[in-house]
């Protein structure tokens, strides 16, 4: 018995959905092995952890006096850590499971802040808590590192890049909501980080769904019995985009037991 063309259109998109399902599970699950794998993060020793030996004694100690007096004032959390090593992540991955694994941030507030410094690879970031994340955007995150961070950092002054960035964080955290939120809009720029991958899958199978319902209409309306594969793909589209995304929490005493970072923020490199 032959098929009709439109048959074998819906056929074949049924075929293509299945394979971009597999491709992208299978992407899925390389992404979950390589999240499971082990992290050494430094103790939380204190406000200002200085693993990678970028600080002086007498500049670790003011900076600890001023991120002590932040929290007493506003309840917010701001931690400086330097690193000797990322571990072959990325700084985005790093910093943001460094937050929810030291518990930064009040739990109910969920307002910490990282500022992470990683001279071996030439990376800085600013990890936001998801309460945060209103008055310390990415654009304005971003505009700390390119204009306090980063200049002092190309010029090899690591304390200064480091003091003026605390500095900068600390302002916009202590000042009135309102006026914080209204300096880190004007500032804050699009997102870039869209989980390009997943909306792309996406768009592909509800255009091949629209082909096979186009072929099926094609065939008098009449439904076939089949294996079902499109809710599947569909699942699997969403499963995908879901896992692109970030969240959760974690919890340490000294954290407040916050830890919520979902990777907002920004980075820079020099």
């Amino acid at each position: 018995m032959s098929f009709s063309p439109p048959i074998r259109t819906a056929r074949l998109a049924g075929l293509v959905f299945a394979a971009l399902a597999l491709v992208w599970l299978g992407f899925g699950q390389a992404a979950v092995a390589q999240e499971s794998g082990d992290l050494r993060f430094p103790a939380l020793t204190g406000r200002v952890v200085d693993q990678a030996g970028l600080l002086t004694p007498e500049t670790e100690a003011a900076l600890t006096t001023r991120l002590e007096a932040l929290e007493r004032d506003t309840t917010d959390q701001l931690v400086v850590v330097t690193v000797d090593s990322l571990q072959g992540r990325e700084i985005e991955d790093y910093g943001y499971r460094l937050g929810r694994a030291w518990g930064i941030g009040q739990a109910e507030e969920r307002n910490g802040v990282l500022l992470i410094v990683a001279p071996n690879e030439r990376k800085v970031r600013i990890e936001v808590g998801y309460g945060l994340e209103p008055i310390l955007t990415d654009g304005l995150s971003a505009l700390i590192i390119h204009n306090e961070i980063l200049p002092s950092f190309r010029d090899g002054h690591f304390e200064r890049g480091i003091e003026q960035g605390a500095a900068a964080i600390e302002a916009q955290l202590r000042l009135d909501p309102a006026e914080a939120e209204a300096r880190a809009a004007a500032a804050d720029s699009p997102r870039a980080d869209v989980p390009v991958g997943p909306l792309i899958m996406i768009g592909v199978i509800f255009f091949l769904i629209f082909v096979g319902t186009i072929g099926a209409l094609a065939r008098g309306g009449r439904r076939r019995r089949g294996s079902g594969v499109a809710p599947i793909l569909i699942w699997a589209a969403a499963e995908a985009l879901r896992n692109s995304s970030r969240g959760g929490g974690g919890g340490s005493s000294w954290g407040g037991g916050g830890g919520s970072f979902g990777g907002g923020g920004a980075s820079g490199g020099w």
